[in-house]
């Protein structure tokens, strides 16, 4: 039997104190009318006696205390699911806002949802191709993966996105590959990008979007990800379809946590954010993965813009621990004009061993791999060094390093927001850039691969 109350005693910023009640549940979907007849809704947020405070996802503003109801519904909040779902915009909280027809749902499912449990974790090992060079090729994306994109404020990571939404997919697999993509406290602009994008390549028919506004509640964003993810899920694991998770940005999910947690009184940790921040994204993040026995898998790619372009601020540093790797935009090369700015020397794909080589992508992945990235590292140095010292003091190896990083950067990462470039267009462009180099520096590469690609480069 559903409760209601009309004993409300205090309304902080997004929350509420609501008195006398009995037999609620922690995480109970909450209905509260205003005195005008307006519905909002919340959830129970934390239970002290017979006294409840309520998280209003609409906000607080209006709200008369002595008039309003308050009524528990016995249920988490729920998203009704459905394979209609693609193709498909919805806001924060699950409601469809692109004038299409209601979602008649196969279930309702609770948002919350679960980690995976590690006993039945399968182990991520199919290769995904972005046809971006410097992911495929450098840091690789591997299915049931997390690998986070950090970037920066005003950096291009809505145009790179939207070219891995448009451009995934699972070599050798006839499953069905979906987009979910979940945006939180983004600008109206913003949105419109990624919806016209969309639409424009044809990418929605295989996508569902969460969207939530800047000018949105921003308890509303602590919803979305969750939403996107109990989505994925569904299609994951009961429909058996490869699911891209893209959440952007969590740094707007952090600071909405940040704000309750403040309303609460908490006591604040590192640069005021909750203390159970790691717990909060790892709920979040833990959610992706391969589970034993089931065809489906979640891939997730989380994007976050650090403060200050802080790699140490709170939000990345506790998502490195969680996640396995990251891709970072670098502000320096996009100052220089290259698309997009993706610096290999700091990204990292921790899972890359386990989608390459012999059947998987090819037998010479791995060896070009680390061939490049040790090129570019030595190219940079000796153009620093150049810089100091002249071009006299660099030796003809080191001049030969320099002129590949050179080309590295031109030819190999800037390749453009609309190019699609497949694993292997990747691979031989690699080999081409290595011509510069003297085949006696070339030294993490096995001589049956020189001689049987290099040769064909020549």
């Amino acid at each position: 039997m559903l409760k209601e109350y009309k004993s409300v005693q205090e309304v902080v910023g997004p929350l509420m104190i609501v008195e006398g009640v009995e037999g609620i549940k922690y995480e109970e979907l909450v209905e509260i009318q205003t005195q005008t007849g307006e519905k909002r809704r919340g959830r129970v947020l934390e239970i002290d006696g017979d006294r409840a405070m309520i998280q209003l996802f609409e906000g607080s503003a209006g709200i008369n205390l002595k008039d309003t109801t308050v009524r528990f519904l016995g249920k988490p909040l729920e998203l009704g699911v459905s394979e209609d779902m693609i193709g498909r915009i919805f806001d924060g909280l699950g409601n469809p806002i692109d004038k299409g027809p209601k979602i008649i749902p196969e279930k309702r499912v609770d948002i919350n949802g679960s980690p995976i449990n590690p006993v039945s974790r399968d182990y991520p090992s199919e290769f995904i191709q972005t046809g971006i060079s410097t992911i495929d090729g450098l840091n690789t994306l591997v299915r049931g993966q997390k690998l986070p994109i950090f970037s920066g404020s005003g950096l291009p990571h809505n145009n790179v996105a939207a070219q891995i939404a448009r451009q995934a997919k699972v070599l050798g697999d006839d499953a069905k590959f979906a987009v979910v993509f979940g945006a939180m406290g983004i600008t109206f602009e913003e949105a419109q990008f990624f919806i016209d994008d969309f639409t424009k390549t044809g990418a929605i028919d295989r996508a569902v979007l969460f969207i939530n506004l800047a000018n949105d509640p921003a308890i509303e964003r602590i919803s979305t990800p969750r939403m996107a993810l109990t989505c994925a899920e569904y299609l994951a694991f009961e429909k058996g379809m490869h699911v891209l998770v893209i959440l952007t940005d969590l740094t707007n999910y952090a600071e909405a946590l940040r704000e309750v947690s403040a309303a609460r009184k908490e006591v604040p940790g590192r640069r005021g954010y909750p203390g159970y921040l790691y717990t909060d994204l790892s709920q979040i993040y833990e959610r992706a993965g391969k589970i034993k026995g089931k065809p489906g898998s979640i891939t997730q790619i989380p994007i976050l813009t650090m403060p200050e372009d802080d790699i140490t601020h709170p939000i990345p540093d506790l998502t490195g621990y969680i996640t396995e790797g990251q891709i970072i935009l670098s502000r320096e090369l996009y100052k220089s004009g290259i698309q997009p700015p993706i610096f290999v020397i700091p990204s990292l794909s921790r899972l890359k061993d386990k989608g390459i080589g012999r059947g998987k992508t090819r037998e010479d992945h791995a060896d070009t791999m680390n061939q490049i990235y040790a090129g570019y590292a030595s190219g940079r140095e000796a153009r620093e060094l150049a810089v100091i010292l002249g071009d006299s003091a660099l030796s003809d190896a080191d001049k030969a390093f320099a002129k590949f990083a050179e080309n590295f950067d031109k030819e190999y990462v800037n390749q453009g927001y609309e190019t699609n470039r497949s694993i292997l267009e990747t691979l031989d462009l690699g080999w081409k850039l290595l011509k510069v180099i003297p085949r006696t520096e070339l030294k993490r590469i096995r001589t049956e691969y020189i001689d049987k690609y290099l040769a064909d480069k020549d």
